[in-house]
Order: C-alpha cells, then structure tokens, then sequence
C-alpha cells in the first residue's frame, strides 16, 4: 500500500480554486505521507503529447539520477502525442508492461476533455479508462501515481470556432482531477496535482511578469519549461521526497566544516573549503558551452520569461521543498559576511548565515553546471530514442492502423536490438554522472 493522506482542505493551499474559477470546488488531494520510491525502482512516465514533449519528464529523470543518486532510479518515458486515457489502455501492455516496470506516472485528460465543456459522457469515459489503466497496473504490481491533466491557457485555435471559454474547459478539466483524485483514494494509489499548481501560477504571472508570459504554452496547451517546471514539482512531491539534498555546516571560530551523506571535505584553511559531492543540487540552467539541446542558458536566463526552468521554480515552492543544499556558519566575529561558489560571490548577514541559507537558491549558476549539463544531454538522448522506439520502430512500417497482434509481431521483431542501444544510452547516463569537486569561501566584511 503507498503511503498518502488526504489533506484537509483548511491547511491545503493546493484545494480552493475560488480565486480563479469561481463557484468551481476542488477535492482535497492526497499527499504522500512517506517516501513512495524504493531502491533500484523502474520508473515508466506515461502520457500524451505533453508528456511526449520530453520536458517534465527530463526534469524527473534529472533529479532522480542526479539528487538522489542513492536511489538508483532508471526511468522511461512512454509519451504519445494526441493519446486519450483510453489509446493508452491499449498500447500499455505491449509498450510499457513488457519492460516491468516497478512504479508508474500517468498524465492524462487533456485530450480527453475534448477541449469542451464538461459532460457525463466525457466524465465517465474517462474514470473507466483511467480506472482500468490502475488495475492493469496493479495486476503486475506496479506502484501507481495518478497524475491529473494541467489546465488551459487559453482556448486552443482548433476549437475556437466553438464558442467555448477558458473558465468552461478548466471546469472539465477540475471535473475529470476530481475523478482522478477519487479514484486515486480508492484504489490507494499515489497522486500527483498538476491542474491546481498550473491554475493558480496562472493567475499570478500577469501581475508578476505580464500577459505575454504562458504557463501553459503559446498554444494554451503545450507548456514550455517555466509550465513543465511545475508539472515535474508535482509529480516529484507525489514521490514523496523530502528534498534535502545535503547541509554543510561550519564553525567560523575553528575553521571547519561537516557535511552530510553525499558531500565530503577534502581541505579547509582560512575559510576556504574544498569539497568533493556525489549529489549533485538541481541546476535549472546550464552553462552555454556545454548546455543540452533545448536547456536554458545560464549567462540568458530571464526569469521574466516562460521558457525558464528558474521561472516555474517561482510559481511553486520547488526550491524550498526539493532543492535544498544548505549552509549553515556559526561562530564567526563580524556582523555580515560574502559567499564566493564557483564564479559567483554574494553577501549575507551572520545572523541569516548562523540560521542556514539554501546555496542552490542563492546560486542558480554553480560549480555544478557542467557536470550537471553532460548527465542532461546523455537523459535527453536516452529520452528521445524512447520516443523513436515505441512510435516507429514498434509499429509495423507503412502500416497507419496495425492491429494489435502486428505491432506485437513487429514489436518482438525488434525489441532486442533496440534495447541493447537502449541499454548502452542508459549506461551513458551513468557514466556521465560523477563526483564534482569545489571551493566554498567564508570571508568577514
């Protein structure tokens, strides 16, 4: 059984949608009340094209390999674009199941909202489908976290010529989380709110960074990183993990300095401390010369802007609940004193020091960059080859509508040579991923 509590709604900042669609009721949303991953999990990321954008999903796998090494996480995204709750029913046998996965998001209802007003027909299809994708699941005791669909930003170009409004398509969509939310108590699975998160930063951008800024995306539907930020901070916290990624606490008087599991001190003199990490914080820009395809850029990195990781981090509490390496200095004599990380310096009292200051905030741009960078670029290959996998090579060539027994066919034919690459882009990953050393400095002004 995983474990989760329902939050009551009084102390649920994430349950009254009042502010933003008036009269419209939220369900109080489970929490994980424990950690719902174990050691050496295979974690299958299944949904539509949102998911197959290989945005959130990247974010995920990120954080799984990189800031909680200890894990050991393997991951795969299963995205396909235009899919429905029930498409997806369909194909996970052969595309998802076959590789035995341990613990399994979904992210489904956008498309199955019709991009309409609400129905009982849209409604119920929907709860079958999404009910039956659990119990196939759990049929092959695989953990579930039941992720509900985001909202719109606007209404979509191909349904404009309807009439609809955008407070009619988020009712639906609020409808069919609530579907899911219920679903998810009842078959005591995890669940992770995305509509909610997304709803609310909507409507806070305008004031904070203007109308040009689009959590869901320019399309209304399609976010970009600032949007799947949010996404992958739900579905992480839906996991369970408490972010903590390490603390190094420091002794001003004595010169020294403890660190937590995963960071060790290699040399200290005169406030400089170099450390050695095997956990890395999450880096939400990387360095140009070496950043990913299609990874923000830490030297033009606008935080005004919806294509910024360090954007959506603003909308959700993601670095106060994920993304915490923390410094902690007592004992010194002067009244405030400058943090040197990497290239970056900046000054903090001694009081905000003695009481702890989260490095990965204060230092967006860090020692951790390039590393960071060469472990992203090897999950985005990974991630897009499992994208080629499943929507080409599983499928029989130039057939548009295989049945079920050709792309089983077509699917065995080429399963093991597609897993040894598979296999050998997994490995690059951890190959990438390794310790990174650096210095600290601690000077009084």
């Amino acid at each position: 059984m995983l474990g989760f509590t329902l939050a009551a709604s009084a102390a649920d900042d994430t349950n009254s949608a009042s502010g933003n669609l008036p009269g419209y009721v939220l369900l109080p949303s489970p929490h994980a009340s424990q950690l719902l991953l174990r050691r050496k999990d295979r974690l299958a990321i299944c949904g539509d094209s949102i998911t197959e954008q290989k945005m959130y999903s990247r974010i995920i796998e990120d954080y799984l390999t990189m800031c909680v090494p200890d894990l050991k996480i393997t991951v795969r995204q299963y995205g396909w674009s235009g899919e429905h709750a029930p498409e997806f029913l369909a194909r996970m046998t052969n595309d998802v199941l076959r590789f035995n996965p341990t613990v399994a998001t979904t992210c489904y209802g956008m498309n199955d909202h019709q991009y309409r007003p609400y129905t009982n027909s849209i409604g119920e299809t929907y709860q079958t489908n999404q009910d039956e994708i659990i119990r196939a699941f759990k049929a092959k005791g695989v953990r579930v976290i039941l992720g509900s669909a985001g909202c719109v930003g606007k209404v979509p170009g191909w349904q404009k010529t309807q009439g609809f409004t955008v407070d009619e398509l988020n009712e639906n969509l609020g409808t069919l989380r609530n579907i899911d939310v219920a679903l998810a108590k009842a078959e005591k699975v995890g669940f992770a709110d995305v509509f909610w998160p997304m709803l609310n930063a909507r409507s806070v951008v305008p004031e904070r960074y203007g109308t040009n800024y689009n959590v869901c995306g320019a399309d209304g539907v399609h976010p970009n990183w600032a949007g799947h930020t949010i996404m992958a901070y739900a579905f992480l916290k839906a996991m369970g993990l408490n972010g903590d990624l390490g603390t190094f606490t420091v002794d001003l008087a004595k010169n020294r300095m403890k660190t937590s599991s995963g960071h060790k001190v290699i040399s200290s003199k005169d406030g400089d401390f170099e450390i050695r990490s095997s956990r890395y914080p999450f880096c939400p820009c990387e360095p140009e010369a070496v950043a990913a395809v299609h990874y923000p850029h830490c030297e033009n990195d606008d935080v005004t802007k919806d294509n910024s990781i360090q954007s959506g981090m603003t909308l959700v509490p993601f670095m106060q609940d994920l993304n915490r390496l923390t410094l902690i200095a007592k004992n010194g004599s002067a009244q405030q004193y400058r943090v040197t990380w990497g290239a970056d310096s900046k000054t903090f009292s001694a009081a905000d020091l003695a009481h702890g200051i989260n490095l990965a905030a204060e230092f967006p741009s860090n020692p951790f960059g390039e590393a960071f960078a060469k472990v992203d670029n090897a999950v985005a290959a990974k991630q897009n080859f499992e994208t080629r996998e499943i929507k080409v090579d599983f499928r029989p060539p130039g057939n548009r509508h295989p049945t079920p027994e050709e792309i089983a066919a077509q699917t065995a034919k080429v399963v093991k040579d597609d897993e040894k690459k598979h296999r050998e882009l997994a490995d690059a990953i951890g190959n990438a991923f390794s310790p990174v050393t650096y210095t600290i400095k601690i000077s009084p002004e």
